[in-house]
């Protein structure tokens, strides 16, 4: 009897453990619960937030990401953008049309991620929004996660929470710099001329950028400094507010919102024993158009290949899921860094003798499309602009 009792109890411990649990339910969270759950593991998604939330975010995704999963993203996508229009504080434009690229979706992140997680829910993940991290040991070969809704128990931890990453923080790992960045959310009747326009503006922000996304029934106007890790939050809101008049809008019907940025540093450690960053948390945002879905559920998807190949018993899993991405995205990303390095030296003339040139400009599409990366062009951009005067 008392060992069919200890069977039990063993039985109701062995329940509990998860074979990975993952704090955040982002673009990077979403990616690696569905692919760790599509395998038949045991997953935990923990959300500090209520599901579906809203999200300070442009809402920009690279169709490529199509190509990493088995299901169908139409339901959450609401425009397709073919083109680009470019200007210099807020003048100067230059439009181009996107050829020989597909198309890049506008989605709304709450409508998006709360999309992605329930792809993972319906493979047997487990997600519990509502639910703040407050520790985090590990204990042997298990991490006890303590969380405002109790503590949980899993064999591996994916930290993917974000520009402030409080699991970073707890592993010692969340000490890199931020930088300002904001969004502003404005309902408005989209023409159909401008339900297939990205719009980016560059000049007025001093050191950063802003663009316009546009959605089903409004716009998404978003502001970063790329390059100024000092700027002010209250610029942002002043920029943007201009912006948004540009478009005929009222900013004083639109939700404002403040958020950090991580962007991307050279060689990061991504990884600690049995435990890994992605998504923001791992600084998976282009320093140079501010780009952070798409990286993101790449780490995702990288973060979960990883823990299934430690599960299996492969002791450098997570140490190769570092290198992996420090050499797959991570060199691409410091080659868009060394661009807008170079970029902002003097960004009114490389505007003019850059960004306006129509190849410039089909370029940096094709980049927002994935059908380019950085790595493809850093060399012969550099010796474009390396010549012009303030910048070589």
């Amino acid at each position: 009897m008392l060992k069919v009792l200890r069977q039990s109890l063993l039985s109701k411990v062995l329940l509990n453990m998860f074979d990975c649990i993952i704090v955040g339910a982002g673009p990077a969270g979403g990616s690696a619960a569905y692919h760790l759950a599509q395998q038949g593991h045991s997953v935990l998604v923990l959300e500090k937030a209520d599901f579906p939330r809203n999200k300070s975010c442009g809402g920009g995704v690279s169709p490529a990401v199509a190509e990493w999963f088995d299901f169908d993203f139409s339901p959450v996508v609401q425009n397709h953008v073919s083109q680009v229009k470019y200007t210099f504080k807020m003048t100067d434009p230059a439009e181009v049309e996107l050829q020989g690229v597909t198309p890049m979706w506008m989605v709304q992140r709450s409508q998006f991620d709360n999309f992605l997680i329930e792809q993972g829910t319906s493979k047997g993940a487990e997600f519990k929004s509502g639910v703040e991290v407050t520790g985090a040991s590990l204990q042997g070969d298990t991490w006890q996660i303590q969380t405002s809704a109790g503590t949980f128990e899993g064999k591996y931890l994916i930290a993917a929470d974000g520009a402030n990453s409080t699991v970073a923080q707890l592993l010692g790992m969340g000490n890199t710099p931020t930088i300002a960045a904001a969004s502003l959310q404005v309902p408005g009747t989209v023409s159909d001329r401008r339900k297939v326009t990205a719009f980016f503006d560059f000049g007025s922000l001093k050191n950063g950028f802003m663009w316009c996304f546009p959605k089903a029934d409004g716009y998404s106007l978003s502001a970063a400094y790329v390059r100024n890790p000092k700027g002010k939050p209250d610029e942002l809101k002043k920029q943007l507010t201009k912006y948004a008049e540009l478009f005929d809008l009222d900013p004083n019907q639109g939700e404002y919102q403040e958020h950090p940025l991580n962007l991307w540093q050279e060689n990061r450690t991504l990884h600690s024993d049995r435990a890994l960053l992605a998504g923001e948390a791992a600084g998976m945002v282009d320093p140079l158009i501010g780009e952070g879905i798409r990286p993101a559920m790449y780490t995702g998807i990288k973060a979960a290949s990883a823990v299934m190949s430690a599960l299996k018993g492969e002791g450098n899993a997570l140490a190769e899921y570092t290198a992996s991405v420090n050499q797959e995205w991570g060199a691409n990303l410091a080659k868009a860094d060394f661009l807008a390095g170079l970029f902002f030296k003097a960004p009114k003339i490389a505007y003019k003798m850059g960004v306006k040139r129509p190849a410039a400009g089909q370029l940096m599409g094709k980049i927002l499309c994935g059908e380019l990366s950085y790595s493809q062009i850093a060399d012969k951009a550099t010796q474009k602009l390396k010549f012009i005067p303030g910048i070589g």
